[in-house]
C-alpha cells in the first residue's frame, strides 16, 4: 500500500524544509499525531496550549523559512487562531494541519464535542479563511493535487495555509499522483521593462538610497539584496518592522528611519532623496512613526512580492527576487552619495547604585549583543527601545510590528531557538505580555536550549499607559508576580535567575548570563513609567494618529 493521506503530506512537508511540528494533541488529531511521532524524521513538539504553540511556530518559521502547526478541531484550532493571524499579516507562512471528526460523523451531523451542537461542521473551516491564503479538506482522491496547491501557495504569498484531516481520510491511502507546481517567475518584457525604469530613475537622482523592507528576509533574499547594496553602492534605511532586512554591520546602512518622530538626521536623508527605492517594507503606522513619514510617490520606487512600481506605473506580473538579480547585473555603482551613518545607542548612562533607566538599560542591552544573535523583542516599550540598537553581523531582530499581540515573543523565542539552536537567542518581554504566555518557558529546558530571558518589570502594561488618557487607570494594573522564582516552579534546574534593581546589578547578571552555561532569566525592576524614547514619541503621537 502506498503512503496515507497524512503521510503523504508529511513527506511533502518535509522536502520543504520542515522536521518539526508543533501543537497540542487532540483525539480528532490522533491520526496526524501519531504519523508524526512514528515518522523518523520528524519531531513532535507538544507545547503549553495551542495559542503558544502558534506564536512558537511563528518564531520557528521566521529563523528556518516555514513552520508546521497541528491542533485538534474547534477548541484547539480555534485556540491557536490569533497566532496563525499574526503569521498572515506579518507573511509568516505556516502549515496549519488541522484534525477533524471523521466522515461519516460529519455526514451523519452528529452532536459531538467540540461542536456547537447543530451539526455544522465547516464552521471553523471557515473561520480560517481570512487568516490563510489557502485551504483544503483532504481526502484521498484531493490529497495529492491539493497538497501541491497548498505549497505553492504558502510559498508564493510567504503566509499561512490551512490543511483539515478528517481522522479516517487521514490513514486511507492516497488516490492519484500529480506534478509538482511551477515557481511564480515574472514576466520576461514587463521585468526587463521594470528594470531599465528603475535604472533610468537611479541614474537621473542626484541621491538615492534603499529601504530594507520585511518582504527579503521572508522570501530569503537578504544576500541578493545585500549584493544588490554593493552592485549599486546606494545606502539603505529600515523601519521599525523592516530591523536587519539587511544585515546592520553592512557599511552602506544609515540607521533606522522612523519619519518625523526620531533619527531626524536619516529622515532628512531618505525624504531628500530623489530617488527612494523600498525593496518590500510595508508602510504600516508603527513603521512610518505614526504616519509621519512624508516620501513623495514621484520620487519612491516600490518593489514589492510579485509587482513594482516606480512613481506611478505599475509593473505587475514582476517577482521581487528576479527584479533583484536583473538589477543587480545591470546597475552601476554610484561613489558619489555621502550619507548619514548609524551610531546606535552610545554608552549606559548611569552608576552602579543608580535605580535602572532607559538611558542604562537600553544601551546595556545592545553592549551584550554578538555576531549571530536572535533577538526576540516583545510588541511594546521593549521592542521600541531596541529599535535604534545597532545588530552585530549576523545578528536578527525579531518583533511582531503590525499584528503586535503581546504574549508572542515568549513562545516565538522558543520557536525561533529550537530552529537555530547554535545560535544565542536573547528574549526580552515586558510584565503584562510575559504573563499571557510564561508557561511556555518550561520548553526551554526540555529541549535543552539555553536561552537569556529579561523580564522588565515596571509593574503593569506601560505602552497602554502611555497611549491612554489616564495612565493609572487600574485596568492597566497587574497580579503581581514573583518572575525570578518562575523558572524554578517551570523546571529549569539549575538555571541562572536574579532580580536586579540597580545598573550595577544588572551588569553583574548580564555578565553571569553570559558566562553561566545555562538558561538565564533575568528580572528587571524598573519605574511606572520608565519608557524608552521611541515609545514617548509614539504616545506624543497618538492623539493625532487615531484623530
Amino acid at each position: 500500500m502506498g503512503r496515507t493521506v497524512i503521510e503523504h503530506v508529511l513527506h511533502r512537508l518535509k522536502q520543504t524544509g520542515i522536521s518539526d511540528v508543533f501543537g497540542v494533541p487532540g483525539d480528532y488529531a490522533f491520526s496526524i499525531n501519531d504519523a508524526i511521532c512514528t515518522d523518523k524524521d520528524l519531531r513532535w513538539i507538544g507545547n503549553c496550549n495551542e495559542l503558544n504553540a502558534s506564536y512558537a511556530a511563528d518564531g520557528y518559521a521566521r529563523i528556518r523559512g516555514m513552520a508546521a502547526l497541528c491542533t485538534t478541531y474547534g477548541v484547539g484550532e480555534l485556540s491557536a487562531i490569533n497566532g496563525l493571524a499574526g503569521s498572515y499579516a506579518e507573511h509568516v507562512p505556516v502549515f496549519s494541519l488541522v484534525g477533524m471528526p471523521p466522515s461519516g460523523v460529519q455526514t451523519a451531523r452528529r452532536l459531538v464535542h467540540h461542536t456547537l451542537g447543530n451539526g455544522e461542521f465547516d464552521l471553523f473551516y471557515r473561520m480560517a479563511d481570512p487568516v490563510v491564503c489557502a485551504r483544503a479538506v483532504m481526502t484521498p482522491e484531493n490529497c495529492a493535487a491539493e497538497t501541491e496547491r497548498l505549497i505553492a501557495a504558502a510559498i508564493e504569498h510567504r503566509r499561512p495555509v490551512y490543511m483539515g484531516f478528517p481522522s479516517d481520510y487521514a490513514n486511507m491511502p492516497v488516490i492519484g499522483t500529480t506534478d509538482l507546481l511551477p515557481v511564480p517567475a515574472s514576466d520576461p518584457e514587463t521585468l526587463e521593462a521594470a528594470a531599465e525604469a528603475i535604472c533610468a530613475a537611479v541614474k537621473r537622482s542626484r541621491t538615492a538610497c534603499f529601504l530594507a523592507g520585511i518582504l527579503v528576509p521572508r522570501l530569503g533574499l537578504n544576500d541578493q539584496a545585500t549584493a544588490l547594496v554593493d552592485a549599486t553602492g546606494l545606502p539603505f534605511a529600515t523601519m521599525y518592522m523592516d530591523k536587519c532586512a539587511i544585515g546592520e554591520a553592512h557599511p552602506a546602512y544609515m540607521g533606522m528611519y522612523d519619519g518625523k518622530l526620531l533619527n531626524e538626521e536619516v529622515r532628512a536623508f531618505v525624504e531628500g532623496c530623489d530617488c527612494v527605492i523600498n525593496l518590500g517594507a510595508l508602510l504600516t503606522d508603527v513603521s512610518t512613526g505614526a504616519f509621519t513619514a512624508n516620501l513623495d510617490p514621484r520620487k519612491t520606487i516600490h518593489v514589492m512580492h510579485h509587482h513594482v512600481r516606480v512613481g506611478f506605473a505599475i509593473y505587475n506580473h514582476v517577482e521581487m527576487n528576479d527584479l533583484i538579480e536583473v538589477l543587480t547585473g545591470k546597475t552601476t555603482r554610484r561613489t558619489d552619495i555621502k550619507c548619514p551613518r548609524v551610531h546606535g545607542l552610545g554608552d549606559p548612562q548611569g552608576a552602579a547604585g543608580d535605580r535602572i533607566t532607559a538611558e542604562y538599560l537600553y544601551p546595556r542591552w545592545e553592549k551584550m549583543l554578538r555576531p549571530n544573535d536572535i533577538l526576540i523583542a516583545e510588541t511594546g516599550t521593549t521592542g521600541m527601545g531596541m529599535a535604534f540598537a545597532r545588530m552585530p553581523e549576523g545578528a536578527t531582530f525579531q518583533n511582531q510590528t503590525l499584528w503586535g499581540s503581546i504574549g508572542w515573543a515568549t513562545p516565538a523565542a522558543f520557536g525561533a531557538a529550537f530552529s537555530s539552536p547554535e545560535c544565542r537567542t536573547i528574549l526580552i518581554t515586558g510584565d503584562g505580555s510575559h504573563q499571557l504566555t510564561a508557561q511556555e518557558v518550561s520548553q526551554f529546558p526540555r529541549f535543552g536550549l539555553k536561552p537569556i530571558i529579561f523580564v522588565l518589570n515596571n509593574d503593569g502594561y506601560l505602552i497602554e499607559r502611555l497611549l491612554c488618557k489616564d495612565p493609572d487607570i487600574y485596568y492597566n494594573d497587574l497580579a503581581q508576580w514573583n518572575y525570578a522564582a518562575l523558572p524554578t516552579a517551570l523546571g529549569c534546574e539549575g538555571w541562572f535567575t536574579a532580580r536586579v534593581n540597580t545598573c550595577g546589578e544588572l551588569d553583574e547578571a548580564i555578565n553571569r548570563a553570559e558566562t553561566c552555561g545555562t538558561g538565564a532569566y533575568i528580572e528587571v525592576v524598573a519605574d511606572k513609567y520608565m519608557a524608552s524614547p521611541l515609545s514617548q514619541k509614539m504616545h506624543e503621537s497618538i492623539d493625532t494618529l487615531y484623530a
